[in-house]
């Protein structure tokens, strides 16, 4: 398959492009700074903030699935919507290339973030202990919830899009090797999920690309 992933050199983003090229797909990725790449792909070149006409339609043309491993590398970043200006960017230029198949990464406490799409969203997802509603989440969101708004901005984007998205929300991420065993589930938070490695949400991103029962679906990712 003809994969493009955006936010490649960051931490989950090289692990999608390490395995994608493992298995086989001829990968495409939009990098400010290609000096982190490891393996033999297709660059092009761009800066989300500053990007030419036509560069990422270029990018995106032609791909049979899109990732997307964009995430703010500050609380400042998040909170000028960096995840979601760029990923309205990649919708647009996906629409005007006829590019069907996108796949994001958000975060779990983004299910109980309010948005302009989900003004209350509730706290009340069966897969969460009352620990992790009560007590957990509202002390995560103190330190994080400018990076959840940005992610629950951009989750309104790509369900609105039309396009044929998943929405990946995995836990905290742990920088350990690929297992292959993790837990899904598109109906509601994984009961004691608390983490993931990069790794194996790679993993699962990568598999999604290839297979349609993802399409249209908030996919929760977890150990």
């Amino acid at each position: 398959m003809r994969l493009t992933i955006f936010g490649a050199t960051g931490g989950t983003g090289q692990q999608v492009v390490e395995q994608a090229v493992d298995a086989g797909h001829e990968v495409t990725v939009v990098v400010r700074n290609p000096d982190r790449l490891t393996r033999n792909v297709r660059v092009v070149r761009a800066d989300l903030d500053t990007v030419e006409a036509g560069t990422l339609e270029g990018a995106v043309r032609d791909s049979d699935a899109v990732l997307s491993c964009l995430g703010p590398r500050s609380k400042a970043e998040a909170a000028a919507g960096v995840v979601a200006k760029g990923t309205d960017m990649i919708i647009r230029a996906m629409k005007e290339t006829n590019t069907r198949r996108l796949i994001v990464i958000s975060a779990v406490p983004v299910g109980s973030t309010p948005s302009p799409a989900r003004p209350e969203p509730g706290n009340n997802d069966p897969g969460d202990s009352f620990m992790m509603r009560r007590i957990m989440t509202p002390i995560i969101k103190v330190f994080f919830g400018t990076i959840y708004e940005d992610l629950a901005v951009m989750e309104d984007e790509v369900r609105a899009s039309g396009l044929d998205w998943t929405i990946v929300r995995p836990p905290r991420l742990l920088d350990r090797k690929l297992t292959g065993q993790y837990r899904t589930n598109a109906q509601h938070n994984i009961p004691g999920g608390r983490a993931i490695s990069r790794a194996d949400l790679a993993h699962f991103m990568v598999q999604s690309a290839t297979r349609q029962d993802d399409i249209q679906q908030i996919v929760r990712v977890a150990y």
